[in-house]
């Protein structure tokens, strides 16, 4: 797996809209956080066009991408946002310029979708935080900063009734349920033989959470994991008749026939303590008595 170089005092970062629209009064806050880091952040061409709910047209998102893909003196780039989009223009994006150039690729949510498909190009990148969510939460925004600049964390999480104990070592691969689901079956979802798979979801009502599981589970990819993460499951909806089960529990029975360890309430997702991890990268995760510990492989 390809690491990008770590950030240095100066590097300029690429702010690109691959999904909805923003606007700059959303940005500056995020564009003064970067500069007194010490980098320089640099807005797409596109930034602040609008195309209904989307930050430019599809080919304009696109090319914003490769803009900064292709700029030797951009080292990393960092989605303004999630929403929707990164799916319509994941094919249109040179990622082969990454091979010559490796640079972090950095988001959630929406931006799930890079993050899986660049592990065919055997690139490693950073879920978190984004720019539209540095002002939420100090410790998250930090994060971002730290995997950035080079100081891998090693995490841990409390007791959760759902937890299964164990202990388990592989590539970590996944972040939103949604796009995970969404992209089953194309070249943008990656081999999951011995990994660790993170998920985490926002806005969906909980038959859909039972629905997405079961066809995770039906494609063969649950039962060939070696461990699973699950992070927030956000204002999850119900209907009028209930479906029985919180996300958590959904989860928990869709995966406990399995001789994996599986941790819940892992600080990252849609919340705003959402602690930054790097997609690709070869971890151990430890899930017993007193919680769970992710600590990442070195060296790095």
């Amino acid at each position: 797996m390809i690491i990008p170089p770590y950030l240095k005092k100066g590097d300029r970062i690429g702010i690109v809209a691959p999904a909805r629209k923003v606007s700059s009064e959303e940005m500056a806050f995020a564009f003064d956080q970067i500069k007194s880091w010490g980098f320089e952040p640099v807005p797409a061409p596109h930034l602040y066009h609008q195309s209904n709910q989307f930050s430019g047209t599809d080919e304009q998102r696109a090319e914003d991408m490769n803009f900064f893909l292709g700029d030797h003196s951009i080292r990393a780039v960092i989605a303004a946002r999630g929403g929707y989009g990164c799916l319509r223009i994941v094919d249109d994006i040179a990622w082969d310029l990454l091979l010559d150039d490796p640079k972090w690729i950095c988001g959630y949510s929406d931006v799930t979708v890079f993050h899986n498909h660049l592990l065919a190009w055997g690139m490693a990148s950073v879920h978190g935080t984004m720019p539209i969510n540095f002002h939420k939460n100090e410790e998250a925004t930090r994060s971002l900063h730290d995997l950035l600049t080079g100081m891998v964390p090693e995490y841990s999480t409390p007791i959760h009734k759902f937890n299964v104990p164990g202990n388990a070592h592989g590539m970590l691969i996944g972040g939103n349920l949604s796009l995970m689901y969404a992209m089953i079956g194309s070249t943008s979802f990656p081999l999951v033989d011995g990994c660790i798979l993170f998920l985490e979801d926002l806005d969906e009502y909980l038959y859909h959470i039972d629905r997405m599981m079961i066809s995770l589970k039906r494609a063969g990819v649950l039962s060939r994991l070696s461990g699973i993460m699950v992070g927030g499951m956000s204002d999850m909806k119900d209907n009028t008749i209930p479906f029985g089960k919180a996300a958590e529990e959904i989860i928990y029975d869709s995966v406990k026939e399995y001789n994996y360890p599986v941790c819940f309430d892992f600080p990252a997702g849609h919340i705003d303590r959402n602690l930054a991890l790097m997609i690709g990268a070869e971890v151990s995760l430890s899930v017993g008595a007193g919680g769970a510990k992710l600590r990442y492989a070195s060296p790095f």
